[in-house]
């Protein structure tokens, strides 16, 4: 099989017969022109990447609750722990295109429900920013479909290895019943989206890099 920027490479040539697909598809800070992500060298990004979204999602004032003697959730237990990924831009480095892609898009998949969780509970969380929070938490549901589509244009054209998902289910349905319950539940699932879009941002990052040629180090 043909390396991913080359079947990139070709297809941005080539085109895609019928469907033409040399289109435009944003994907944050880049698109897919013909199945390969490139940054617009020229224009600003229509919008701002998944992780920078998640960091604004909460105030930045009054975002931990005060849970005394509450035990609040570790990072180890996301819904997405289990899915093994690179630890450093290094480890990401050594990883192929199709694979960083799979994770990227797994990863992806793995919060369409939570963020539905988040945002049917956003009406009533007890915070005095939840109108706020409801809105951003909608754009970042938003963000996260149009990325994906993105994404799946992509994993197309890259072959099995590409288009593989890795099922990581989020079996809760709320985020609790009491006023302590639901800000840390909130809180911890925010943290969880925080730390994989960091990481889906990384991935892409990687693969921007290497279908622009650009240096290791350079990434």
């Amino acid at each position: 099989m043909e390396p991913w920027n080359e079947i990139a490479r070709k297809t941005l040539k080539e085109g895609d017969g019928s469907q033409k697909i040399q289109r435009r598809q944003t994907l944050g800070g880049g698109v897919v022109r013909g199945g390969i992500v490139q940054r617009c060298p020229h224009q600003r990004p229509a919008r701002p990447s998944l992780a920078a979204l998640g960091q604004n999602a909460l105030p930045q004032h009054h975002t931990r609750p005060g849970t005394g003697r509450v035990m609040t959730p570790r990072p180890s237990m996301c819904h997405t722990s289990s899915l093994q990924t690179p630890s450093d831009k290094a480890q990401a480095l050594q990883i192929s295109g199709s694979d960083l892609l799979s994770l990227a898009r797994s990863l992806l998949q793995a919060w369409v429900d939570p963020l539905v969780v988040l945002s049917d509970s956003a009406y009533t969380l007890p915070h005095p920013a939840h109108n706020s929070i409801s809105n951003k938490i909608q754009e970042l549901q938003e963000h996260s479909k149009i990325l994906g589509d993105g994404l799946d244009v992509l994993s197309s054209k890259m072959g099995p290895e590409a288009q593989t998902l890795s099922l990581l289910p989020y079996t809760g349905n709320d985020i609790g019943q009491d006023r302590i319950s639901k800000l840390i539940n909130f809180h911890f699932l925010m943290s969880c989206f925080r730390r994989d879009s960091h990481k889906i941002d990384s991935f892409l990052k990687v693969l921007r890099c290497r279908a622009a040629k650009m240096q290791p180090e350079m990434c």
